[in-house]
């Protein structure tokens, strides 16, 4: 089955790189952006801008009723992920593939709760730089999307669709077959870089050179890796090195979702981060001192928002 009726639901900067790169390819019809009413009138009123260019996006409201999509793309904050997941409802059918674009390890399982894990793919999105302010989204790198199943060892029929799809959009990608380890790694990566640019109120480039700010995101990256042999996971220095190289060319002014959250006053995703590294921590009797601490002034720098509302 081809993959012709695409969903995106979220319109952050990873929304707006996407959904605008296939307006481009698709016809307009066959892209849908998912919002509710109260959105889709600001974004048609104020429009949504791309690296410059106004996107035309087709709307679609969660109570309308379409033929169902091939592929639904979740690329919501995970704080949205429920509402997300009640307003795709109705794109949602029998053939329908859901790929979750969101930080963290238990997006895919919770999707998977409402519309079966037999819809899944596991997914990560990895060594984009695109920052989004107000309604304008900028990026220099459009990093790429990697998926497989969650089962690993094979490449599914449903995993070669979506490639077939990717590849005829030019939107980069890669089909794996470990991808819980990407995820883990993924994750490792979230823990160390969003956290530190957030504590040093900095960006990526205090953290892609040598000091203080890059020895605490290794450092908290570090506590992952413990966690992930617990896990059964096992990831090592050589996934640890992997990662710094997906971060290394990244655009050293750009700056990570929590980062951008912080300077807009918005509450982040901090128990996604280290909130789940303590939660793992405390299960398997490990100490994780560098993320009690990131997660501590994090959360005390949220503490003084109503302060300076």
């Amino acid at each position: 089955m081809a993959i012709k009726k695409v969903c995106i639901i979220g319109l952050g900067a990873l929304g707006i790189l996407y959904g605008h790169h296939l307006t481009k390819r698709m016809p307009k019809g066959d892209l849908r952006i998912i919002a509710d009413q109260e959105r889709i009138r600001r974004y048609q009123s104020d429009s949504v801008f791309c690296n410059g260019e106004r996107c035309e996006f087709n709307y679609l409201a969660p109570e309308d009723v379409e033929e169902p999509a091939d592929l639904i793309i979740f690329a919501v904050k995970y704080s949205g992920l429920n509402d997300a997941i009640k307003a795709v409802k109705n794109q949602v059918g029998e053939h329908t593939i859901i790929l979750s674009a969101l930080n963290g390890i238990t997006s895919e399982r919770i999707i998977g709760q409402t519309y079966g894990i037999d819809k899944i793919l596991y997914c990560v999105a990895q060594g984009m730089d695109a920052v989004k302010v107000g309604n304008r989204a900028t990026y220099d790198h459009m990093g790429m999307l990697v998926f497989g199943e969650q089962e690993p060892g094979f490449i599914s029929e449903r995993v070669r669709e979506v490639a077939r799809f990717f590849e005829s959009m030019a939107v980069p990608f890669e089909a794996v077959t470990d991808m819980n380890k990407r995820i883990w790694g993924k994750f490792m990566l979230n823990v160390g870089v969003n956290q530190t640019v957030a504590v040093y109120e900095s960006n990526y480039g205090e953290i892609q050179k040598e000091g203080a700010a890059r020895d605490t995101m290794i450092a908290a990256m570090r506590e992952v890796m413990v966690l992930s042999e617990k896990e059964g996971t096992n990831l090592t220095e050589l996934d640890l090195k992997y990662w710094l190289n997906v971060l290394d060319p990244l655009c050293p002014e750009g700056k990570p979702s929590m980062r951008q959250d912080m300077e807009a006053k918005r509450f982040s995703e901090v128990d996604l981060f280290s909130g789940a590294v303590l939660e793992l921590g405390k299960k398997y009797g490990v100490s994780t001192p560098v993320n009690e601490e990131l997660y501590r002034r994090i959360k005390e720098k949220e503490a003084q928002y109503h302060l300076l509302a």
